[in-house]
């Protein structure tokens, strides 16, 4: 979910700048499936990143060989990657034309959030009935005590960034752990995996509303943990439905300078 940064082509952005595939065997031996299914899964992990990230254009074609060759694999777990990553949301396929970084406009980004907020709503709910674990409890007040330093200092520096980033994804991360449900986190997936636009970078220039999304994320966690069933849900989906407001806002007043 980054912001398309300088533009890399697959053949110039090498191998030496993009961390490679770790191969779980020789895709080429006989017999030797499970390595060939860990290879694929490492390309598209790997490639997933770099479009996160805006190492590719949107629309840019991504060209089998040229990945292949940047990857420094064969063809196969490039199209078997090109083909999850369709699935995913993050690449479009048009006959004739092969496969493409797929265009996400600001409407679209934004209808995404409503089902964050359902989805995410729904996660925390399931988690409140299960009930969280002594340890992700503990890793969840350790996270958000790290959030609390971080603000204490009434603002905000570029070395935080990553911090924040790791505590809320402490906190979301040990809900759906918590709620236990392979289904709901593969549709979230699709939702994450959205190139182009980031909440992360562009709302990290507000310091009062990611303060109040920190204070979001202890009543979340509070209402969890007194297995607050309704009320989790609800402080969840009005949690991401602020960074949908939020998120609007900055691309409407950026939409002048030609980034909406």
């Amino acid at each position: 979910m980054t912001p398309a940064s300088p533009r890399h082509s697959p053949r110039t952005a090498g191998a030496a700048a993009r961390p490679r595939p770790k191969r779980g065997g020789s895709e080429r031996d006989p017999g030797r499936g499970a390595a060939v299914v860990t290879l694929a899964q490492s390309v598209t992990d790997t490639l997933r990143q770099a479009i996160m990230e805006g190492q590719f254009q949107p629309n840019e074609r991504l060209q089998e060989e040229l990945l292949a060759e940047r990857l420094e694999v064969s063809r196969t777990p490039i199209r078997a990657a090109l083909h999850g990553l369709t699935a995913e949301g993050l690449v479009e396929y048009v006959p004739n034309r092969g496969y493409s970084v797929r265009r996400l406009d600001a409407d679209r980004l934004i209808a995404t959030f409503d089902i964050r907020a359902a989805l995410e709503g729904l996660g925390a709910r399931l988690a409140a009935e299960r009930g969280m674990d002594e340890a992700l409890q503990a890793q969840c007040r350790a996270a958000l005590h790290r959030g609390d330093r971080i603000f204490a200092k009434g603002k905000l520096i570029s070395a935080d960034r990553d911090r924040f980033a790791e505590v809320n994804a402490v906190l979301h991360e040990a809900v759906l752990q918590t709620a236990d449900n392979p289904m709901l986190n593969d549709m979230l997936r699709v939702c994450y995996n959205i190139p182009i636009f980031s909440d992360r970078n562009v709302l990290w220039r507000d310091f009062g509303w990611l303060r109040r999304s920190h204070d979001d994320h202890h009543r979340i966690f509070e209402a969890v943990c007194r297995r607050e069933g309704a009320r989790a849900e609800l402080l969840m989906r009005e949690h991401v439905h602020s960074v949908k407001l939020h998120m609007r806002e900055q691309i409407e007043g950026a939409a002048p300078a030609g980034r909406a």
